[in-house]
């Protein structure tokens, strides 16, 4: 792990810009970009965000959502809001399905470790690898220090509260596996992410639970005679679902401002929540904003223990890259695009990192107003981070700017981006020789095609004219017999 006081100096809430341009985030409730407005004589945002299941350790993708959040977060101090951020933390109650079947995962990590199935071992197997989730946010310079993390095993009076308002109310049932959430009863049901519900029951099966209702019900307390808790209807522990209800509520409100997850979780978890948290306690919207990270694939497939492709951050570090270079690689693609990982990509990134840090070096200087204002736009229009790095490079190839001016526009920037541009550190992240063409940024890509036909169609003086672009762009092409060579500049 990076220790935590490399980064101390950089976790401070980025300066508020004077500039009225509204922040735009685009909801998953409403399919919209829309600008993120607090209701009047409300002052701190509301924000939760679905954490992990702490079963084992978290892989990057897992942990790339917790870089956006962070993003979201800072973003958000930018634009002058204090936010109140809470990210829970699952150690009870996931099954390995979102359908309500299989084991809980909890459960499956007490046995992978050779555990006995108790109460005590699973809160213990919990902390185990909520510390290292813990330590791996703090090397990607997250400050968990102004994050709150609730346990759901500390909450389980508050869920059995919570299903009793529910059976009190008609929205839960009881059949032979636990107590089941009924959907029929909740009309609106499915619309997050414009669920066809009807297609979905139609052409679904009851799962083989004696008198559960519907394919889309789900379940609030599962029933389970070796582990659990005791509560009005057995022993047994809360469904996945009901846990982030109930700790929203206690922890940030009855009603929340933003809520954020995994594109995974909309059809399913994220539609639960709405179900019973607006059946329960009668207000709505749960959240006024719904923010969803995509996925991060693994050289073009899915990045997941269970199809076998995991990466950990102690491997980036294993093999000599610095977390602040994975952090880039994330920032390096939209929130909302499937972002590809390979150790060529990590190599690009950690090369960018070092040197957009060479420019930051510098004490003294102003930042420069036009990028100040480029940046801004770009952060607003729903967290283009990509495009907020381009206007950073772009400020760097500014003959207009001294050094010192592009050092302090580029340090402002890294409020928010939090890659810690002025550290040594960063400084010092290893360069790359080459950098694959699979790894380019699709217009440079897509610039070396157009001179690789012109070579090939002896036109000179076009491949030349293309050269000059490549340069411009920030790569250094050369031509090999086996292709061509490409270097950052």
């Amino acid at each position: 792990m990076w220790p935590f006081s490399k980064w101390r100096t950089l976790f401070a809430p980025a300066p508020v810009s004077t500039a009225k341009l509204p922040l735009y985030l685009h909801n998953t409730l409403s399919g919209k970009d829309e600008p993120f407005i607090m209701p009047p004589q409300a002052h701190t945002v509301r924000m939760y965000n679905c954490g992990p299941t702490v079963y084992g350790r978290q892989h990057i993708g897992n942990l790339s959502m917790f870089v956006f959040t962070d993003v979201l977060k800072r973003a958000l101090e930018y634009n002058g809001f204090k936010v109140k951020q809470v990210i829970n933390i699952t150690d009870v109650g996931h099954l390995t399905s979102d359908a309500d079947e299989g084991e809980d995962k909890m459960s499956k990590g007490l046995k992978s470790e050779k555990m006995n199935f108790t109460l005590e071992n699973m809160r213990a197997l919990g902390e185990k690898y909520t510390a290292m989730f813990l330590d791996d946010l703090r090397s990607l310079n997250i400050d968990t220090a102004r994050i709150e993390f609730p346990r759901a095993s500390d909450y389980i009076p508050a869920q059995i509260a919570m299903i009793h308002a529910l059976m009190d109310k008609s929205y839960a049932y009881t059949a032979e596996g636990g107590v089941y959430f009924d959907t029929a009863h909740f009309p609106r049901y499915g619309e997050l992410g414009g669920i066809d519900i009807k297609g979905l029951r139609e052409g679904a099966r009851v799962a083989a639970v004696a008198g559960k209702r519907s394919p889309t019900d789900f379940v609030l307390w599962k029933f389970d005679e070796k582990i659990g808790w005791e509560s009005p209807w057995g022993q047994g522990f809360p469904g996945w679902h009901i846990e982030c209800s109930a700790m929203i509520r206690k922890t940030l409100g009855e009603q929340i401002d933003i809520h954020t997850g995994g594109i995974e979780h909309i059809p399913v978890h994220h539609n639960n929540e709405i179900a019973q948290s607006e059946g329960a306690i009668g207000k709505r919207p749960l959240s006024r904003f719904w923010l969803h990270r995509a996925h991060i694939q693994f050289q073009g497939g899915k990045l997941a223990k269970s199809a076998g492709n995991v990466v950990y951050l102690s491997d980036v570090i294993e093999r000599g890259f610095h977390p602040l270079a994975l952090r880039y690689l994330f920032l390096g693609a939209h929130y909302r695009t499937n972002a590809n990982f390979s150790w060529e990509a990590l190599q690009a990134s950690s090369t960018a990192l070092s040197r957009l840090a060479q420019y930051a070096q510098e004490d003294g200087g102003v930042v420069a107003e036009t990028y100040r204002a480029r940046f801004h736009e770009r952060l607003n229009d729903d967290l283009d981070t990509p495009g907020a790095l381009a206007v950073l490079w772009d400020a760097t190839k500014d003959g207009s700017l001294s050094a010192a001016d592009i050092s302090a526009t580029v340090r402002y920037a890294d409020r928010v981006l939090g890659l810690g541009l002025g550290s040594v550190e960063a400084l010092n992240v290893p360069v790359a020789d080459t950098v694959s063409v699979d790894d380019l940024p699709a217009e440079v890509a897509l610039l070396v095609a157009q001179r690789e036909e012109a070579r090939t169609g002896k036109d000179w003086t076009r491949a030349d004219e293309l050269r000059v672009a490549i340069a411009e762009a920030g790569y250094d092409i050369k031509d090999t017999s086996e292709g061509p060579e490409i270097r950052m500049r």
